[in-house]
């Protein structure tokens, strides 16, 4: 009987109506190198048959008493596959706009927490008899990482292969109420030992790490950040787009400036913002700040829970005119960033959110949302920007091979823009998602991203 990590459970907690807390996942297929063609029915069996394979996709959420365990994950033995998977036909003309705005729809719509929280939406109708695939998953599920570590699971080299699964413990029954209120007892009993065991590294580390950001000398202050018009309170409607840019391009230019390929992403999204913003009228003066979340499976010192999974802030220069010296000014405050953050235990984050409370939490966000509280206090920080490492060959999703993996992480309160990517086979594959009020229209600054991509590649080759 294991609850899910206090990490995993706060996206539980933290999410409404409004703050939908799963990730997406948008993949286009060419249906026709699956064996025999695509059929809906010959794509709905296999799924069938490998997900009878994979734990994950068969677990749901189980409650303790009073809620004084955090949940846990328990096996469904009810899973009916026709409630997560759907199939859907994109309106005409069927083009990346139409696609999109589906998409933004079905991302908007919260999951049913009585089931397994994942769907899969098979959207027909796209050009040149074209398929894509929406997969939702819960964050409680699955980080960046976690997410596409599963869709590879439903994928293979080959149409007619798939690729080996890891050993994986079944889903245990849902224990006994007699169980989980002795859990619950014990659980509490030793609450107060183990935050007095985290104390000492908090009040250590808390002086060190607060005078590097005032002195300018690590990652920058939250709540610094300048407003924007996506640093609002958010609705539950969302808008989509997405771009494919050329990895060996990248590596051109990060081997033209010596940075990182991390780097080179986040200058060519603070080259979008800036472009985006100048054509509304309200680029700012001071640098936006993104929050970058970081995987901390090579350093955390166990492995529980779905999310392995840290952060940290990152100046984007867009107030800066010069693609060059954004890119020189970003690896600069990345490099004091990162030294900043890995002053941080890996683990403390996890430790500390083991003692997230539902109801505190719930309540807490509702007033923060119905008050507006976002648009009352500084910004803490304007959007997130999430770059996932994936596949570096070519996979055919049940048959079908990937032509496009889009990721679509959730956007916040007071954050309204979320920009993630994804390198694979040969590809950075960027998906961005946006609370529909605050960025009405993302393809703008979609489009943005292989202009800037022109721009640093025409320096990098001056720089050769």
């Amino acid at each position: 009987m294991q609850p899910l990590s206090g990490l995993d459970a706060s996206f539980l907690y933290l999410e409404t109506p409004s703050q939908v807390l799963h990730i997406c996942g948008l993949l286009t297929l060419d249906g026709s190198t699956m064996p025999g063609g695509y059929s809906f029915a010959e794509f709905r069996r296999k799924l069938r048959d490998r997900i009878a394979e994979i734990p994950e996709f068969r677990r749901k959420l189980h409650n303790s008493p009073l809620n004084l365990l955090h949940p846990m994950w328990v096996e469904d033995d009810e899973f009916d596959l026709d409630r997560h998977l759907h199939r859907v036909a994109v309106p005409s003309p069927g083009g990346r706009e139409e696609l999109a705005e589906l998409c933004g729809h079905f991302a908007g719509q919260p999951l049913d927490r009585a089931r397994p929280l994942w769907e899969m939406y098979v959207i027909e109708g796209l050009p040149d008899d074209g398929v894509a695939v929406l997969l939702k998953m819960h964050h409680a599920t699955a980080d960046g990482v976690a997410g596409a570590n599963l869709i590879a699971y439903l994928c293979g080299l080959e149409p007619d292969s798939l690729l080996p699964l890891p050993d994986a413990e079944q889903n245990p029954q849902p224990p006994s109420h007699l169980d989980l209120l002795r859990k619950s007892v014990s659980s509490l009993a030793k609450r107060p030992v183990e935050v007095a065991k985290l104390l000492p590294d908090l009040v250590s580390m808390a002086p060190t790490w607060v005078g590097r950001a005032l002195k300018r000398t690590g990652m920058p202050v939250p709540f610094t950040a300048p407003r924007t018009s996506f640093n609002r309170t958010i609705t539950g409607l969302r808008t989509v787009g997405f771009v494919s840019l050329d990895l060996d391009e990248i590596k051109r230019v990060k081997n033209a400036f010596g940075v990182t390929v991390n780097d080179v992403v986040l200058a060519l999204c603070a080259g979008a913002l800036r472009r985006y913003l100048e054509q509304r009228g309200e680029l700012p003066g001071e640098p936006l700040v993104a929050t970058v979340p970081v995987s901390t499976q090579d350093r955390t010192r166990n492995d529980d829970g779905s999310n392995q999974v840290s952060a940290f802030f990152a100046s984007l220069p867009t107030q800066l005119a010069d693609p060059a010296a954004r890119v020189y000014a970003i690896a600069e405050s990345n490099r004091l960033a990162k030294e900043h953050h890995f002053t941080l235990k890996p683990d403390m984050l996890r430790d500390w959110a083991q003692f997230a409370a539902p109801r505190v939490f719930g309540l807490a966000v509702r007033a923060y949302s119905g008050l507006r509280l976002a648009e009352k206090h500084p910004v803490v920080h304007n959007l997130v920007i999430s770059n996932v490492p994936g596949p570096p060959m070519p996979l055919y999703l049940l048959g079908s091979r990937i032509t496009g993996l889009y990721p679509l992480g959730p956007v916040f309160h007071g954050a309204g823009l979320n920009i993630t990517v994804i390198s694979t086979a040969g590809r950075v594959d960027v998906g961005l998602l946006g609370a529909r009020e605050l960025v009405p229209e993302v393809w703008p600054l979609a489009d943005a991203l292989p202009v800037e991509m022109r721009e640093l590649l025409q320096v990098a080759d001056g720089l050769a």
